[in-house]
């Protein structure tokens, strides 16, 4: 088989049980995104606009600088660009110059866009629930926080402050 020769370089390769907890998580997340997918679909919302939503509606004034908002939503600043375009052409949300800075925009949910995420939100929250919170003990929600928090964080400080994909 071909990884026999790929494994006799230095690489310290996975162990059996490596290999199943990293397995476990990229399918789990990959479904558990699925679903959230199909469920903000049914209200003509993607993830992204949802999250996009969600961050501006608990923004001060309901506003944040692009920059900000990408690097929150972990979207490269061109497609995060492209996405607002898309809901401002819906509505949802408008662009505003930002007078401190004549290259800096702010994204702003509108009144459409605030009463979208007032809306939609209850139905996120039991897709939330149905999908994930509900399938895990108490415990076991504790353990996923004590054991992501910190992962999070450690990855996101590694990364140049310009980058938004980390």
């Amino acid at each position: 088989m071909a990884t026999t020769a790929v494994q006799t370089t230095e690489v310290p390769w996975l162990t059996d049980k490596e290999q199943a907890a990293w397995r476990s998580y990229i399918f789990t997340a990959k479904l558990v995104l699925a679903e959230m997918e199909r469920g903000m679909a049914q209200h003509g919302l993607s993830g992204t606009d949802y999250g996009v939503l969600v961050c501006l509606s608990e923004a001060p004034q309901r506003r944040m600088r692009m920059s900000e908002l990408s690097q929150t939503m972990l979207l490269e600043k061109s497609r995060l660009s492209h996405q607002i375009t898309r809901m401002e052409r819906e509505g949802l949300v408008r662009r505003q110059s930002c007078p401190d800075d004549r290259r800096g925009q702010f994204a702003v949910l509108t009144d459409q866009g605030w009463e979208t995420i007032r809306r939609v939100a209850p139905h996120h929250v039991e897709l939330v629930r149905s999908v994930f919170i509900d399938r895990l003990t108490p415990e076991q929600l504790d353990q996923l926080t004590e054991m992501f928090t910190p992962l999070q964080t450690s990855i996101r400080a590694q990364c140049p402050k310009d980058e938004t994909e980390c």
